[in-house]
C-alpha cells in the first residue's frame, strides 16, 4: 500500500469518516471483544493476539521454555491429539482442553498458571475463546504470508452515491452507524485539502483559480496528476516512513552527538516520487548492499538499518561501523 500511485476521489474524506465513526461507536482495536456475539472471529485478529499475550511464552517457539511439550503457535500443536486431551476441538469448546483450562477453579490445571504471575483471560476473553472454537476454530497463517484477497464490494442502500468502490465500503459503515454522507465540499476546499494531502502545504492562489475555473470531466483527476508528479509529494509521503524508521540527525544518548543521514533520506523521498515497487523499497533497505552487483543507491537505501541509536563512549566495533562505509562513499 505504501507505494499506491492513485488515490481514490474521496481518499481523504473516506479517512475522516471511517476515524469520526470508529470514535463514535467506542470502537477500538484493543477490545475485539466488544464485537456482536454473533460477529465472525478472526484467528490472525482476535485469537493469536489472545494466545501470543497469554500462552506462548510457555507453549510458543521457545524450546528451551516450553511447557509439556505443546505448542499453541502452530498448527499442528493446537490441534494435536494428546493423552490427556486435545487443545481445540473444531466446533466443540466442552471437548476442547483449552478453553477447560482457562475456565478452571483448580490452580494445577487452571491456565496460565498461578506460577506465571499472569491475570486469568478475562470472561470476554474465554467467549472468544468459545466463540472462535464454536464457529469452527479456523486456523490462518501468519498475516504476512497469507496473500491478500480483494473482498466483495459491499451492496448499500444509496446505490446512487459511490463514485467508486472504496465508496461503497465507506458507505456501508456510514449506513450501518445510521449516518449519512457529508454534501460533497466545494472546489476550493477540495484542491486545499488534496493538495495539503498529497504535498503538505496548501494550494497557491493561481492553483485555486486554475482548478476553479477547469469545469471539464476531468478536472480533479487533472489536480491529482499535477501534484503526484510534484517533488513534494514523495517529501510528504516519505515523512510518515521515516518517522517509523525513526530517522534522526544525532545518534542519541547522553552524547546525542551529530550523523548525517541525510542521503538516505533523499533515497526515500525518491523512492515515493518514483514509485518504487514496495518489494523493493523494503529489500534494498535491509540489504541493498548485499544484492548482486549493488548500485551505489543501493547501498544508500541500507542507511536503514543505521536508525539505531548509537554509543561511542566505549569506541565504535568493526562490525557496527562497517556497513556505514559501504554507503557514505
Amino acid at each position: 500500500m505504501l507505494m499506491l500511485r492513485r488515490l481514490a476521489t474521496r481518499r481523504l474524506t473516506g479517512w475522516l469518516c471511517v476515524s469520526l465513526i470508529a470514535v463514535a461507536a467506542g470502537l477500538t482495536a484493543s477490545a475485539p471483544a466488544a464485537r456482536a456475539a454473533d460477529a465472525d472471529v478472526g484467528f490472525n485478529r482476535d485469537i493469536r493476539p489472545l494466545l501470543s499475550e497469554n500462552c506462548f511464552a510457555c507453549h510458543g517457539p521457545d524450546k528451551n521454555k516450553r511447557k509439556a511439550d505443546l505448542r499453541l503457535d502452530t498448527k499442528d500443536g493446537l490441534f494435536a491429539k494428546l493423552e490427556n486431551g486435545t487443545p481445540v476441538v473444531p466446533g466443540d469448546p466442552d471437548k476442547s482442553e483449552i478453553i477447560s483450562r482457562v475456565t478452571s477453579d483448580d490452580p494445577d490445571e487452571t491456565m496460565p498458571p498461578p506460577k506465571a504471575k499472569k491475570p486469568k483471560l478475562s470472561a470476554a476473553q474465554v467467549d472468544l475463546l468459545k466463540r472462535w472454537v464454536k464457529q469452527g476454530a479456523k486456523w490462518e497463517g501468519h498475516w504476512a504470508f497469507t496473500p491478500p484477497q480483494r473482498p466483495a464490494v459491499p451492496k448499500t442502500k444509496d446505490a446512487g452515491w459511490a463514485r467508486s468502490p472504496i465508496d461503497d465500503f465507506i458507505l456501508e459503515r456510514l449506513e450501518k452507524e445510521g449516518l449519512h454522507p457529508s454534501k460533497e465540499a466545494d472546489k476550493a476546499t477540495l484542491i486545499r485539502r488534496l493538495t495539503l494531502d498529497l504535498t503538505g502545504l496548501p494550494p497557491t492562489p493561481a492553483e485555486v483559480d486554475a482548478f476553479l475555473a477547469d469545469n471539464s470531466a476531468d478536472a480533479y483527476g487533472k489536480v491529482v496528476d499535477r501534484l503526484l508528479a510534484n517533488p513534494h509529494y514523495g517529501e510528504r509521503m516519505a515523512l510518515d516512513w521515516l518517522d517509523a524508521a525513526r530517522y534522526a540527525d544525532t545518534h542519541g544518548y547522553h552524547i546525542d552527538s551529530g550523523r548525517d543521514q541525510t542521503r538516505w533520506r533523499e533515497w526515500v523521498i525518491d523512492a515515493f516520487n518514483h514509485n518504487k515497487p514496495f518489494d523493493q523499497f523494503t529489500v534494498e533497505q535491509l540489504a541493498g548492499d548485499l544484492l548482486p552487483n549493488a548500485t551505489p543507491q543501493q547501498r544508500v537505501a541500507t542507511g536503514f538499518v543505521r536508525n539505531n541509536m548509537v554509543n561511542f563512549e566505549g569506541g565504535g566495533s568493526p562490525r557496527s561501523t562497517a556497513r556505514p562505509t559501504s554507503w557514505t562513499g
